[in-house]
């Protein structure tokens, strides 16, 4: 889930650490950490560091990962468009899941 909102807020160009945290406030600064990490690791994501004070680190989509941000703009765009039904299920699931004897 956090790199499809991670790549969905790289796709207007590349973006500081803090302005992705801001774009995505659910995440917490170590999962968004792993997650641009895993990111660069794989190829998708690039990692810029400019030497000042403080340093200026900023994270881009690649040539490889560009490609990505079709599919997962639209999978992201139906996640926000459905999250009130995606909120009912989860409700409904979670609610059944307590009434149910263990497994």
């Amino acid at each position: 889930m956090w790199s499809v909102l991670v790549v969905m807020t790289l796709k207007d160009g590349p973006r500081r650490f803090s302005e992705i945290r801001r774009a995505i406030p659910e995440v917490s600064q170590r999962v968004l950490t792993l997650t641009l990490r895993g990111l660069e690791r794989d190829g998708p994501v690039s990692r810029k560091v400019t030497p000042s004070i403080p340093p200026r680190v900023d994270y881009d989509m690649t040539g490889v990962g560009r490609p990505l941000q079709t599919p997962v703009l639209g999978l992201g765009n139906w996640a926000i468009e459905n999250r009130p039904q995606i909120d009912a299920a989860r409700a409904a699931f979670f609610a059944s899941a307590k009434q149910s004897p263990a497994r």
